[in-house]
This record gives C-alpha cells, sequence and structure tokens, in this order.
C-alpha cells in the first residue's frame, strides 16, 4: 500500500480524498495555487505545496509543477480527482517514467477511451451497443451528407476529442448539416486542438443513465448499479439519483453486464463509468467511458455503503476488486451547489461567503470545501458542493432534500439553492418522467 498519495486537485475532492487516505493511514499532500492558499485541503493534508499562480494553467494543469512537488514530498503516488489531469494521458505517462503511480487509468487506455470514435469501435467489437453513426472520423462533408442519409435524421456532429457540450451539432435536415459542419469544427478546433468530426443518429427521449464499475489488474470487472444523469443544463449535470426512475431489473442487468464486457474488453484497471444514452423503448446505446471516479460517485457511495476512493486506491496498489455487482436498496439523490446565478442565465458567482449554514441530519451528506469567510475563486469551476441525501424511497429522498436544502445557507454569493428548491417541487421532476431535455422544456 502506498505511505503517502500526492492530491493534484483542488476544492471538495481533493478534500474527499484526503479523508480516505487518514482513514487508510496513508499520508497525504496538497497541491494549490496561489488562490487556494487558505482552502480546506491545505489545512487538513499532512504537507502543501504550492505549484504555482492562480489561473490552472500556471498551476493544476502544469505537470512539472506537480512532479516537482511529488519529487520534494517523497509521494509515492498521486489521485487526480476528477476534471483537470485526470483523465491526461501524457501526465499518467509521466508520472510513470518518474516510478509514481497514477491512481487512475494508463496512458494507454486514456488514449483508447478518450477518442470517442475508437472508443465506440472498440465497444462494439465487444458486443455492446452503440449509437448508429459513422464507422469514423468523416473526411468531408460530402461524406456527412451521405452518412446522415444513410441513418437518418435526426443526427448529431461530434468532436471526436470532445466534451462538456463543446464540439456538438443537432442537425435536422441537410440544410441544418451544411450550416453546422464548419462552425462545429472550428469549436471543436479551438476547444481541444482537434478538428475531426464524426456522426451519431440523434436518440429520441434520451435519458442520460451511467454504469459505475471497478475492474483489478487482471481485467476482472464488476458493476456497482446505475445512475440517473439525465438533470442537465447545456450538457452539464446539475442532479444525479440512484437508481434511475426509469429503471426495470431487466434493464439494469442488461445494462450492467454490458458495462463489464465493455471494462473487460479494455481490460480496465480501476473505478471508472460507463455513460449510455437510454431511449424512449428502453433500449440503450453506448456514449463514452471515464476512465476516472465521477463527480457522483457519492451517490452510489450511499446506497451500496461502500468507498469508492478507497476501492480506488487498493486497485491501483494493485488489490483484487472487494467489490461484486451491486443493486440498491435505497435511493440517493446529488444536487450540485454551484456559485453561480439562475435569474442570470447561470452566470458565475465568484466572491466572499459572509454566512453559511450547513445542513444536517439523518442521511444527510455535504461534500464541500466551503465556509464563512471563504472566497469563492473566479478562475475554478463554479461547484463549491455536493449536497447528497439518502432515504429509503424517491418521494421520501426528494422530501429529504427539500428540507435539506432550506437548511443550506450561503451568503455573500448568488447560488443554485434556489434553482434545486423549485426543482424538487417540480411535478414533472417528481413523477421521474423527465429526459435530458427536461430544462429547455421545463421553466424552472
Amino acid at each position: 500500500m502506498f505511505k503517502k498519495i500526492l492530491i493534484a486537485n483542488r476544492g471538495e475532492i481533493a478534500l474527499r480524498v484526503i479523508r480516505t487516505c487518514r482513514e487508510m493511514g496513508i499520508k497525504t499532500v496538497a497541491v494549490y495555487s496561489t488562490a487556494d492558499k487558505d482552502s480546506l485541503p491545505v489545512r487538513f493534508a499532512d504537507e502543501a505545496v504550492c505549484i504555482g499562480p492562480a489561473p490552472s494553467s500556471e498551476s493544476y494543469l502544469k505537470i512539472p509543477n506537480i512532479i516537482a512537488a511529488a519529487e520534494i514530498t517523497n509521494a509515492d503516488a498521486i489521485h487526480p480527482g476528477y476534471g483537470f489531469l485526470s483523465e491526461n494521458a501524457a501526465f499518467s505517462r509521466v508520472c510513470k517514467e518518474n516510478d509514481i503511480k497514477f491512481i487512475g487509468a494508463s496512458p494507454e487506455m486514456i488514449d483508447a477511451m478518450g477518442d470517442k470514435a475508437s472508443a465506440k469501435a472498440t465497444m462494439k467489437e465487444a458486443g455492446v451497443p452503440t449509437i448508429p453513426g459513422s464507422a469514423g472520423i468523416l473526411d468531408s462533408f460530402e461524406d456527412a451528407k451521405a452518412c446522415a442519409e444513410e441513418i437518418g435524421y435526426p443526427i448529431m456532429l461530434k468532436a471526436t476529442a470532445g466534451g462538456g457540450g463543446k464540439g456538438m451539432q443537432l442537425c435536422h435536415d441537410e440544410e441544418e448539416l451544411a450550416e453546422g459542419w464548419e462552425s462545429t469544427r472550428r469549436e471543436a478546433a479551438a476547444a481541444f486542438g482537434n478538428d475531426g468530426m464524426y456522426m451519431e443518429k440523434f436518440v429520441v427521449e434520451p435519458r442520460h443513465i451511467e454504469i459505475q464499475i471497478a475492474s483489478d489488474y487482471r481485467g476482472k470487472a464488476c458493476h456497482l448499479s446505475e445512475r440517473d444523469c439525465s438533470i442537465q443544463r447545456r450538457h452539464q449535470k446539475l442532479v444525479e439519483e440512484v437508481p434511475s426512475p426509469y429503471m426495470t431489473d431487466e434493464l439494469r442487468e442488461k445494462m450492467g453486464e454490458a458495462a463489464i464486457r465493455a471494462a473487460e474488453a479494455v481490460k480496465y484497471e480501476g473505478v471508472g463509468t460507463v455513460e449510455f444514452l437510454v431511449d424512449a423503448n428502453r433500449d440503450f446505446y453506448f456514449m463514452e467511458m471515464n476512465t476516472r471516479i465521477q463527480v457522483e460517485h457519492t451517490i452510489t457511495e450511499e446506497v451500496i455503503n461502500y468507498d469508492l476512493i478507497k476501492e480506488q486506491i487498493k486497485l491501483a496498489a494493485g488489490e483484487k476488486i472487494t467489490g461484486r455487482n451491486h443493486f440498491p436498496a435505497m435511493h440517493a439523490i446529488q444536487c450540485r451547489i454551484n456559485a453561480e446565478d439562475p435569474d442570470r442565465n447561470f452566470a458565475p458567482c465568484p466572491g466572499d461567503i459572509t454566512n453559511y449554514n450547513q445542513p444536517g441530519g439523518h442521511g444527510v451528506r455535504l461534500d464541500t470545501h466551503a465556509y464563512a469567510g471563504y472566497r469563492i475563486p473566479p478562475y475554478y469551476d463554479s461547484m463549491i458542493a455536493k449536497l447528497i441525501v439518502v432515504a429509503q424511497t424517491r418521494e421520501e429522498a426528494i422530501t429529504k432534500m427539500e428540507r435539506a436544502l432550506d437548511e443550506y445557507i450561503i451568503e455573500g454569493v448568488k447560488t443554485t439553492i434556489p434553482f434545486h428548491k423549485k426543482l424538487m417541487r417540480n411535478e414533472k421532476f417528481r413523477s421521474g418522467n423527465f429526459t435530458t431535455k427536461f430544462l429547455e422544456e421545463e421553466n424552472i
């Protein structure tokens, strides 16, 4: 087992990893930018090293600075959290070259799963259902036009290196395809340095449902049930829950088996997530595989009562999986609390928190790095907390979340708490009858 782990991240996920490491008897190193010098991870880690100025390009994305911090503190492993360098093949490779264990996927695995077109081809070969679309990268508009005619409109143009909702264009006919072809390629080139495009059939009334998996060095995998991530805004998740209100026992078994096939086909090692779209007929299609811990891993932990960060560290240390296929016996919901103003199109709201009260009580969990007096910097993602509740039923979980949101007081900055309160009262949400288009159709 590792003696000291450096956490190459910030905020709530850095604090989350520190907590598990302390329980496992592993020393921790926090790295931080000058903007995060007063953060809770810096306070609670055993050691802390400043790795640069506030911009992430000069600190949390600066690989040489992070490796130097690991070397001077004698860290024998690095946990990347999520975001930043968590799925960066070059970072994984540099860690390996410096004899530091990267608690995540190998560079080869990241390359294979990070390229959406090649990942889809791999999954198709493994017998995992995939969305009908182009065989690979589209070489020209004429290729795109021919492919669209073959699979039928509507179609979705996607950047092969895309993510976070960038480099995507929905086209209902040839005219929209012609308009979107160049603009989508330009956006992809600017965002990812790669204008490669592929095409998929657009799934009608889609649900975004993902399967948590764990797999060890032998390539042996298990699944830990599903999460429903359909409540999104511009392809960014806002609320997640497990089990999915759309799920049936038969569908869960099929999707779990498909996720295991996906992991074992690529000999995946570690904790990861296989994401699917599920249509109105409950047919499901592979979207992508995330080779890291997810923001929403918390709700899976609550319904199976297991520490996924601990499992991730143990798998990285070469231990066999201790998990087995799980099916949820409870219901958990997570609301992402962002420092954003819902009344101004969710504009970011950095600033000082002047008053702060955390919710509590049975079945309430809060993963956060915020506190009274904390200054939310303008340089990073606006998420400041994850509010999680667990109860016997979905109805009870929603009621518990309403109560917890009422107790959660953050003053000095605007947050998404009022938005989540309205969402919990929305009858369509409460009925479980929603798709990824929910927020486009409902006035929350």
